[in-house]
């Protein structure tokens, strides 16, 4: 028999919801693509479903799993890495992921070198350094369509307490995450903002 998954709280679906319209303003997730969570309690997440169009999410959109059950029917196949972030890192409470074009060329070009680094840009205070003078290097991870093994690589590369909120999957996309959503919204944004820079100046080298 199969069950009824049960539906988000209100605020937890306007707050996903929220950024949805924005990253929809900004084409961040074209064609029905990307994937938001947010963390319910210790051990629940509220998880968008499958094939919906993020930027006009509504309340049965949003489903609320067990972070330690299977992933139900009809949810994103990216579901195990939000879940899996949650297991790993408690201080994690929103996740989203988010496709743009410097997010997907860049990690397919940068694959090789496990990583994409940027350097000497102010726009690294939004993501927790106290200085322009620093580096950043955000995490890029092989894709695979097992997104149980997905999940799993990330939880090996990643883990708690990661220098840097985000990461990116090659030739896919980008995660970045927060303690709420807000703070993820900065770093989605932050990461974003960084990537686009460093592709741009690439493009004029």
């Amino acid at each position: 028999m199969t069950s009824v998954l049960p539906a988000a709280p209100p605020d937890v679906v306007e707050e996903i919801a929220a950024f949805g319209r924005f990253a929809a303003s900004r084409g961040w997730i074209p064609a029905t693509s990307g994937n938001f969570s947010r963390r319910i309690d210790a051990g629940h997440a509220a998880v968008t479903r499958s094939g919906i169009d993020k930027g006009a999410i509504a309340h049965g959109d949003v489903s609320v799993l067990a972070l330690d059950e299977p992933v139900p029917v009809g949810m994103s196949a990216e579901t195990p890495i939000h879940l899996g972030l949650y297991r790993d890192d408690p201080a994690i409470g929103a996740i989203f992921h988010i496709h743009t074009v410097a997010a997907t060329v860049l990690s397919r070009r940068d694959e090789q070198n496990g990583r994409v680094r940027t350097e000497g840009y102010e726009m690294h205070k939004a993501i927790g350094l106290t200085t322009h003078e620093s580096v950043v290097e955000i995490p890029i991870l092989s894709n695979d369509q097992d997104t149980g093994a997905l999940a799993a690589q990330v939880s090996h590369r990643i883990g708690p307490g990661a220098a840097v909120p985000g990461f990116l999957l090659a030739g896919h996309g980008l995660y970045a995450w927060g303690a709420t959503a807000a703070d993820a919204r900065r770093h989605v944004e932050a990461l974003e903002f960084l990537l686009a820079c460093h592709l741009e100046e690439r493009r004029l080298r």
